[in-house]
């Protein structure tokens, strides 16, 4: 979003919902006039003006093709009228509530336009919220957040950002650090003797607030994968079942399952959740040598999607056991591997195999009955998350920009401890800490560039 563009309480207009034949639409109107304008054309303008806030009248939208006994009706609705500063933007709001044809819903749209509205830009309605103090950024951003989760879980996570969860933790974090500075610049304003930097102020809250800000630091990595998702492959020889376990995971019939081989030539990508985790997975082409053209540059494919997997489930059928094919792609694998043996309601493992192998996890499944797979899904969830600290009791970052300024306050915190330590001057730790105080009030949008802002808004819808 321009902010060099952007006019205050100008009155603007979206298509909130998404174009296609739904029972609801709803078109959102904002800014300084707008329950007037709106009223222009409806058919009952007198009810709408005189509505209180936080109440819904009903009506007809009018401004159809004019005919011989005047303007024809757009369509029947119900206006939500909202009046400042109880609003989401803090202005001046209605919510128009129509039937959801798609034809309807831009009818509507464009006789907004018309009558004095200009298009909203992306994200300008919850920027207006944030500049008229309804929302801090950690929540904006959690607005995104929330629309583009995948699973229940990265909902979830980002439902406590969007509650406040992050921004208490940074104020509570800040709060430390301005006791901290607030001890210190008395010490310099009234000392008392010549003692030692690291004799003349308490040092416990900047110790806490360093602890705390690495713990922000280090939830990035485990929300990161809440958000972006992870990419899983699957692999293995033709007919090892490959189709059947993608299907079973999106419990759709998305692959085509055969018995021929080589039925799989192109790869196929869906959304799934294990686990609560958003994930990318991939059903790829049979990895053998064929003279088929096709099939070949499916299965080149294949081998390029497997470099870039997070996880890759290598496949092998349990009535036909590992040969050497398989056992050189194991030994060759550069990313985090599981063994999946799988048929294993049709066949019985070897004891050797059944005994398993230390070089790489193993996961026995029936993609017919379904056996295995809590246990499969157990095994990808761990190599996913090994080393993040995903099971969180307080707030996790929610994006790069608010890591990268976390990193930023915990850097200059942990200066300012070593400089109080080394006994520089206190002047010098004074300005480590309100340099790491500046970061943080970044992370909540108290401070923040124009540039950044822009950024930030530019990548919601437009109806948000």
């Amino acid at each position: 979003m321009a902010l060099d563009q952007y006019t205050p309480e100008e009155p603007i207009s979206s298509i909130a919902t998404a174009l296609a034949p739904a029972a609801l639409g709803i078109v959102r109107v904002s800014g300084k006039g707008c329950i007037e304008l709106v009223s222009k054309v409806f058919s009952r303008p007198k009810a709408l003006m005189e509505a209180p806030g936080n109440t819904i009248v009903y009506g007809w939208i009018l401004g159809g093709p004019s005919t011989s006994s005047g303007t024809t009706a757009i369509d029947e609705v119900m206006c939500a009228v909202y009046r400042a500063p109880k609003s989401y933007t803090g202005e001046d709001m209605v919510e128009i509530f129509c039937h959801g044809g798609p034809a309807v819903v831009t009818a509507i749209q464009n006789l907004m336009l018309k009558s004095g509205f200009r298009q909203a830009n992306r994200g300008e309605y919850t920027f207006r919220a944030y500049i008229n103090g309804k929302t801090d950024l950690t929540k904006a951003e959690a607005v995104r957040e929330i629309i583009d989760s995948h699973t229940d879980d990265s909902r979830s996570h980002a439902a406590g950002r969007l509650a406040g969860a992050l921004y208490e933790e940074i104020d509570s974090i800040k709060k430390l650090l301005v006791d901290t500075l607030a001890a210190i610049e008395v010490e310099i304003e009234y000392p008392e003797d010549e003692e030692t930097i690291a004799e003349t102020f308490d040092k416990g809250d900047l110790e806490k607030a360093e602890k705390r800000l690495a713990g922000l630091v280090a939830s990035w990595r485990g929300e990161k994968l809440y958000q972006d998702g992870a990419r899983v492959v699957l692999a293995g020889r033709t007919n090892a079942g490959k189709s059947s376990l993608f299907n079973a995971i999106l419990k759709e019939e998305r692959a085509i399952v055969s018995d021929i081989e080589g039925t799989t030539r192109d790869w196929l990508e869906s959304w799934a959740g294990i686990n609560g985790i958003p994930v990318r997975l991939f059903d790829t082409a049979g990895l053998r040598d064929t003279e088929d053209v096709i099939e070949a540059k499916g299965v080149e494919i294949s081998r390029s999607l497997v470099h870039e997997a997070d996880v890759v489930l290598y496949l092998i059928d349990s009535a036909a056991g590992m040969n050497d094919e398989d056992k050189t792609f194991i030994e060759n694998c550069k990313v985090p591997l599981i063994v999946v043996w799988t048929k294993t309601d049709l066949a019985s493992l070897r004891g050797a195999e059944r005994r398993g192998n230390p070089a790489y996890e193993e996961a026995y499944i029936s993609a017919k009955t379904g056996s295995g797979l809590a246990d499969l899904f157990n095994k990808i969830e761990a190599l996913l998350t090994q080393g993040l600290d995903t099971e969180r009791e307080q707030a996790g970052l929610g994006s790069a920009r608010q890591k990268d300024a976390v990193a930023e306050a915990l850097e200059c915190t942990r200066h300012a401890l070593a400089t109080a330590s080394d006994n520089y001057s206190l002047d010098a730790v004074v300005q480590d800490l309100e340099d790491a105080l500046d970061s943080l009030s970044e992370v909540t949008g108290a401070i923040t560039p124009d540039d950044i802002l822009g950024s930030i808004f530019a990548n919601f819808c437009v109806g948000k």
